[in-house]
């Protein structure tokens, strides 16, 4: 059985997504402003959080990807997840993702946590060895994750019109791409 890394900072602990934290997950993902820009609704039940916990566990154990848990450090509280959505061996790359808890907007806390996970992803840390690309996309207007995207160092690629599609629209999808080489 491969262990699932587990990744500190001065102030997070970034680790595995439990059922034990099936009660934070909802609360992150039950939240109109977090989910605002994601292809998913508002999670209205708690079950939805049980089935997002199955979805990443199964994830990573395929090798399909990665999800952490972003704790606070002192209080183990799970305030968000961060990951690799999907990476792709064959090319050496992966597509990365993040939330967090609303209350914890604003204090560089996402960027903390990508930092590392990019650290972590480029070295080689990860059962996705080799990795020289990291991709995000975000909505059109998410002026929040483009600006920790460029506090990172990721580069503006271009505008994907309508390539996604949820909530009943079209979405145009601004991607960004970060190298091995630029970090």
């Amino acid at each position: 059985m491969v262990t699932f890394p587990i990744i500190e900072t001065d102030r997070l602990k970034l680790d595995e997504i439990k059922m034990d934290d099936r009660e934070s997950i909802f609360d992150l993902f039950s939240n109109n402003d977090v989910v605002k820009y994601y292809d998913l609704a508002a999670f209205s039940h708690i079950h939805q959080a049980d089935k997002l916990i199955e979805m990443v566990k199964a994830r990573f154990y395929d090798s399909l990807g990665i999800r952490w848990a972003i704790r606070l450090k002192d209080t183990q509280q799970c305030i968000g997840t961060c990951g690799f959505n999907s990476w792709n061996l064959a090319s050496r790359s992966a597509v990365i993702g993040y939330d967090l808890n609303r209350n914890f907007w604003g204090r560089g806390l996402i960027t903390e946590a990508l930092n590392c996970i990019i650290k972590t992803a480029f070295a080689g840390n990860l059962k996705c060895d080799n990795i020289n690309r990291i991709q995000a996309d975000t909505v059109l207007g998410n002026f929040a994750s483009e600006a920790v995207l460029a506090k990172l160092g990721f580069r503006k690629e271009g505008v994907r019109r309508q390539s996604g599609y949820w909530k009943g629209k079209y979405h145009d999808l601004t991607c960004y791409g970060l190298l091995k080489e630029e970090f």
